[in-house]
């Protein structure tokens, strides 16, 4: 195994590797003031942007599940890497060659496993293309050029061929440095009788690309009757490659996707082409999946995904029973997207792929801009199976419906697709329909009540002393200095909510404000290295979250902040001791009550003093 990475080239992976650029690439990101950025979280369900990026702190933190970290914690989290293999994955991005503590420079077959294997499937990939102007790949090349295709166009996509005998990509890897066990465990061998061999042998190639265009693994047609495996084959789940995440030509519609604030998904990788090549840009693909939830998420990030319905997401399925089947699916789905969800089915049942071919480019366009709502769809799709000229016939497709309407949330849009049913189904009786779809709504609203489980209380934000508490730690997490040696002498019981009291007591731990010097990305490290886990989320976003001071008052705020909390904690006191008084009777215990009184009168001119010094805070 290589040694451990030396800590220069760690410091220089992180100067390199700028973290809005590397969040940038995978999710969309605007100005959210301050110096701050802002998208949707890749790690949770969200309708509004919540994850915060700070360049200048180069921390990222998401107030919505409260993931958070620098750059490389971005790339573990994300891709599920180990720090050594995110540093590698950073390294390789920035150009740097990374040096190991023991024996210095180590040679790439010692480098992490992640980065091996996409060094094998690059090198996969560009001798599939190769191979595509051989003289064996004649029936590949006129695959394509059937289904309207030009070599121009498969140079674009990086189709290729996979030679027919048994071990040729194999040997060419193996020459290249790499070992029988890294091809069969990234999926692009598998053992033989005598060793390993090809997984894809005598077939058309399609390189299946993550978000940021690396080569993850492939999908390959087969072009001969001979071939007793399946029309497509996939490479099988690996370390890269995990088919429920993955989207065909995601690497190529990413930006068109955020600029438009669309996306198309198609069925297969000559839709996909054929899409871009007719000017629909937005097209991908699941790879032998159907689309679900993890496909959703990715899509949801790109297109900034909000509350006012700003984006599309067009599904393009075949008119026959599978491809409305497959539509349902989705539909099962659909409103985890808070964006407008539509289904184009060609009357025809033609794919894009032969649309384009029989039609020309202008027919997908046009495909595509015949969208259709997808609740309207699924609704048709339901009750196109009954017989509406009966009665009966009528009744059993709204029994079928109804619960498709009834599970839509905004009441609104119930309301009127429970009006178009009425109309799709001919009876004519708007009251009939909606109250048949109220009843439904309202048994699946009881059963939702039935399971869910009450929130957890946490800090309401708004409360101003919780408000007081977060800056005060904020400031000793940003910016220790502006506390001053007031902040150490305060205690645990300072702060009300049991998260503030154990960071107070942490940092304290950790030296207090009187070590942390000018604070900075140091002591912001030296917290969370030493921080239990349940803290550091609150540690990183604190880093993150801007100061509310102005910036050239920011003395003046710390002491008036410090000085705010000590009142609050001051008030509680005095609350506490005025509750005391109104038990005792001043006669029967007046040495107690004069005690306690004496001692309410001093903390009301503590807490006049501490006033004055918080003066002017916000």
């Amino acid at each position: 195994m290589a040694g451990r990475i030396s800590d220069e080239d760690i410091a220089l992976v992180r100067e390199r590797s700028p973290i809005a650029d590397v969040v940038g690439e995978h999710i969309q990101l605007r100005n959210a003031g301050g110096g701050n950025l802002k998208g949707l979280c890749p790690f949770h369900e969200e309708k509004t942007p919540s994850f915060n990026v700070t360049p200048a702190r180069g921390y990222w933190y998401c107030f919505g599940c409260g993931e958070g970290g620098d750059v490389i914690t971005f790339i573990r989290r994300l891709e599920h890497l180990t720090f050594t293999e995110a540093i590698e994955r950073l390294a390789q991005r920035a150009g740097i060659q990374l040096r190991y503590e023991r024996g210095g420079y180590v040679p790439g077959r010692e480098q992490g496993e992640r980065i091996r294997l996409l060094e094998a499937h690059r090198a996969a990939a560009e001798f599939y293309a190769e191979h595509l102007s051989s003289p064996e790949a004649a029936p590949g090349r006129r695959f394509l050029s059937e289904r309207g295709f030009e070599r121009v166009d498969a140079e674009r996509f990086g189709v290729g061929f996979a030679p027919p005998e048994w071990d040729r990509l194999t040997r060419h890897l193996m020459g290249r440095g790499f070992s029988a066990a890294e091809l069969i465990k990234g999926g692009l061998a598998r053992d033989g009788r005598r060793g390993p061999i090809d997984r894809f042998r005598g077939r058309l190639i399609w390189p299946i690309r993550d978000i940021t265009g690396d080569v993850i693994g492939f999908g390959a047609r087969k072009l001969s009757e001979g071939d007793d495996g399946p029309k497509y084959l996939n490479t099988p789940e690996s370390p890269l490659y995990r088919k429920s995440e993955v989207l065909y030509g995601i690497d190529l519609a990413k930006r068109e996707i955020s600029r438009r604030s669309q996306a198309v998904i198609v069925e297969g990788y000559t839709d996909v082409m054929a899409c871009h090549l007719a000017g629909v840009p937005t097209a991908v693909a699941t790879c032998g999946t159907s689309f679900g939830a993890d496909h959703i998420k990715i899509l949801r990030r790109l297109l900034l995904d909000q509350a006012e319905f700003r984006g599309e997401v067009i599904f393009t399925f075949d008119g026959d029973a599978a491809g409305q089947k497959a539509a349902l699916r989705a539909f099962a789905e659909e409103q985890k997207f808070v964006t407008q969800t539509f289904v184009a089915v060609q009357p025809e049942g033609l794919d894009p792929c032969d649309l384009r071919l029989k039609h020309g480019d202008a027919a997908v366009r046009d495909l595509i801009a015949s969208r259709e709502p997808l609740f309207a769809f699924a609704v048709r799709s339901v009750i196109s199976r009954y017989d509406l000229t009966t009665n009966e016939g009528k009744l059993a497709a709204l029994d079928a419906a109804a619960p498709i309407v009834a599970s839509i949330k905004d009441r609104a849009l119930r309301q009127m697709y429970a009006v178009d049913l009425d109309r799709w189904l001919g009876f004519m009786n708007e009251r009939l329909v909606v109250a048949r779809v109220a009843e439904v709504a309202a048994r699946g609203s009881a059963r939702r009540e039935q399971v869910a489980r009450p929130a957890s209380r946490r800090p309401d934000p708004a409360d101003p002393g919780v408000r007081v508490e977060v800056e005060v730690l904020k400031l000793a997490v940003q910016r220790p200095a502006l506390l001053g040696p007031g902040f150490d002498t305060l205690t645990p019981e300072a702060f009300t909510v049991p998260e503030h009291a154990a960071l107070y007591s942490h940092i304290l731990a950790a030296g207090g404000a009187a070590q942390a010097g000018p604070g900075g990305r140091e002591w912001v490290d030296r917290l969370l290295n030493n921080a239990e886990e349940s803290l550091k989320p609150l540690i990183t976003r604190l880093a993150v979250e801007e100061l509310r001071a102005d910036a050239g008052d920011e003395e003046r705020y710390g002491a008036a902040m410090l000085a705010a909390l000590e009142a609050i904690a001051a008030d509680r006191a005095i609350a506490e001791l005025k509750s005391r008084l109104q038990r005792l009777n001043p006669v029967e215990a007046r040495e107690e009550y004069n005690r306690l009184f004496g001692e309410l009168v001093a903390l009301e001119q503590h807490r006049r003093v501490l006033r004055e010094r918080a003066a002017g805070s916000p």
